[in-house]
């Protein structure tokens, strides 16, 4: 069990490790370095809990059946534009986008559905979207759309064109077991 555990949080006890030297060599830049990673673990654990409790929700509220008619292999751009409204609706950090990509694996969500839904977490979220209207105008703000789109679009089907099935579907019962 200890190998394991150090094995498991290898990189988070070599990240203590070098925060120790750097604190030991460097004190003022090390405290920075410490009070950097403390407020990223609070709003970690401030964000991580809600995005857990919504999962549980949609895993159980929503019927895999349903999942599949929107989402699914079989819905097209149908599919895509849904993965793509869902992920530019949503709010929070990149890292709490994979939980929910689990859950849409399970649920039956296609490969290229689930990349599209990533993708759009990451640069189409309607609150940057507005933040970018505020403060970059309204002109970039969309130009950055009309190539974003496209773009997520087309590196969802690169990706599913460079991996094999079976290597895609390796990686869908790796978030199968992750998620339960």
């Amino acid at each position: 069990m200890k190998k394991g555990f150090a094995k498991r949080y290898l990189f988070a006890l070599l990240s203590l490790i070098a925060l120790g030297i750097l604190f030991l060599i460097r004190p003022s830049i090390g405290m920075k370095a410490m009070n950097i990673s403390l407020a990223t673990t609070i709003e970690m654990l401030l964000i991580i809990p809600p995005v857990f409790i919504l999962l549980g929700l949609l895993d159980v509220w929503v019927p895999k059946s349903v999942m599949m008619k929107f989402m699914g292999p079989q819905t097209g751009m149908k599919g895509h534009l849904f993965a793509l409204i869902l992920g530019s609706a949503t709010a929070g950090p990149l890292y709490g986008a994979f939980p929910v990509a689990a859950v849409l694996s399970r649920k039956g969500v296609s490969f290229v559905n689930i990349m599209i839904f990533i993708g759009a977490w990451s640069t189409t979220k309607i609150p940057m979207l507005l933040f970018e209207i505020e403060s970059l105008g309204l002109r970039f703000a969309l130009t950055r759309l009309c190539i974003d789109i496209p773009g997520i679009i087309l590196i969802a089907f690169i990706l599913q064109k460079m991996l094999q099935n079976t290597e895609i579907e390796s990686l869908q019962s790796t978030l199968d077991t992750i998620d339960q």
